[in-house]
C-alpha cells in the first residue's frame, strides 16, 4: 500500500466516523464527499497517465527525428555507380582532350567526389566513429 492509499483509507475511515456521529440524516452528504475525493484522486492518476504517455510519443517522435533514415535501396546505390562509371569514360575524353593530365586529373576527382558524397550519405557514419556492438552483434 503506498501513502495515497493510506490517505484514501484514513478518509474512508473518517467519513465512516462521521457518520456514526452524526447519525443517517448525514450518511448521503459524507458519501458524496468521499465519492469526490476518489474522483479526484482519479481524475489525478488519468492525468498523470496520459502526461505520461504524451511526453513518451514525444519523445519518441523526437528520436525519430533525429535518427539518419536510410531511402536508398542496393539497386539505386548500384545504379548510381553504374552511370557514374558509363559517364566516366566521355567526361574523361573531354577533360583530357581539353586539359590534358590536369584536366582529366579534375575530371576524376569530381567523379571520385561525387561518389564520396553519394556514399556519405547513404552511409552516415562511414568515415566516423562506429557505433558500439550491440546486443545480438558478433564480436570478432
Amino acid at each position: 500500500m503506498d501513502a495515497r492509499d493510506t490517505e484514501l483509507k484514513k478518509e474512508l475511515n473518517a467519513s465512516l466516523q462521521a457518520r456514526r456521529e452524526l447519525g443517517e440524516e448525514y450518511e448521503s452528504a459524507l458519501v458524496d464527499s468521499f465519492l469526490e475525493k476518489v474522483d479526484e484522486r482519479i481524475d489525478g492518476a488519468v492525468d498523470r497517465r496520459v502526461r505520461r504517455q504524451l511526453a513518451e510519443r514525444q519523445l519518441t517522435v523526437a528520436r525519430d527525428a533525429r535518427s539518419p533514415r536510410v531511402t536508398d535501396s542496393w539497386g539505386e546505390r548500384f545504379g548510381f555507380g553504374i552511370v557514374s562509371l558509363v559517364l566516366a569514360v566521355p567526361l574523361s575524353a573531354i577533360g583530357g582532350g581539353v586539359g590534358h593530365l590536369p584536366g582529366l586529373l579534375v575530371t576524376w576527382l569530381g567523379i571520385v567526389g561525387v561518389n564520396v558524397v553519394q556514399a556519405v550519405r547513404t552511409n552516415p557514419g562511414l568515415f566516423g566513429r562506429r557505433e558500439a556492438a550491440k546486443d545480438g552483434d558478433w564480436d570478432d
